[in-house]
């Protein structure tokens, strides 16, 4: 059984989580200026159709994919009147594809049935989609039309939002209520984009690279074994 671990909180953290969120934003901001969405798009359909695919699998896998499924089907009306069993085929290697597949045909067709064939600009809207929840909607609202409507929250924004201490929730729209109230509005996405950059190159799952991270003195966990990294060991023993 490995030793306790208890962090060490120095000045800065214990400042108030606002005043740690907001300094964190700007050391973001410094350290990924030109971060932007990964995923490859030409219109907010597309955008919305890669996000439903980026779920369980890397934006590059997604990348490798949406050139050939955009030229078979690049538009709402060409997705909603796609083969089930061609559209199945196109997104396989992104996994869970039968579900992928019938959610993008079926959110197709309610934007052509419902929508005029455009993607809705209202959060409330985006829900009604099959395979949409709130953060797709909020990848889609953010990066195709420029609204912050709320944070988005994947992988890596929820562990490194718990890690940061900035939230205590497991819940993905817990960690969003509290990081809504902690970032200005119009930095909703910019926190999302670059803390997602951050968690690929940085503060991984396993080993986070605490000795090279510009946040290490805001983190109440750095230089200290994640919790993953100590099931991966038992597990492997």
């Amino acid at each position: 059984m490995g030793a306790k671990v208890i962090p060490v909180i120095g000045i800065r953290k214990r400042s108030s989580k606002k005043q740690r969120a907001i300094e964190i934003l700007v050391r973001l901001k410094r350290l990924y200026p030109d971060a932007t969405c990964s995923l490859n798009y030409a219109s907010p359909v597309q955008l919305l159709v890669a996000t439903i695919l980026s779920a369980q699998c890397t934006d590059e896998r997604v990348n490798q994919v949406t050139p050939a499924l955009f030229s078979k089907f690049p538009d709402a009306a060409s997705l909603a009147n796609a083969d089930l069993e061609e559209l199945e085929n196109l997104v396989r290697s992104t996994g869970f594809y039968r579900n992928k597949a019938k959610n993008i045909k079926s959110a197709c067709q309610t934007i052509v049935s419902e929508f005029g064939s455009q993607v809705p600009k209202r959060m409330e809207d985006l829900l009604k989609l099959s395979g949409v929840a709130r953060k797709t909607a909020n990848v889609v609202l953010a990066h195709a039309y420029g609204i912050n409507s709320g944070v988005t929250v994947d992988t890596h924004v929820k562990r490194l939002t718990q890690r940061l201490g900035l939230t205590e929730h497991s819940d993905p729209i817990r960690i969003e209520r509290d990081l809504m109230g902690l970032l200005p509005q119009p930095d909703w996405e910019n926190w999302s984009i670059r803390l997602i950059y951050h968690g690929r190159a940085i503060c991984k799952a396993r080993s986070p690279a605490c000795e090279a991270c510009e946040l290490s003195d805001l983190c109440p966990c750095a230089f200290h074994v994640p919790q993953e990294k100590v099931k991966a060991k038992i597990v492997e023993n």
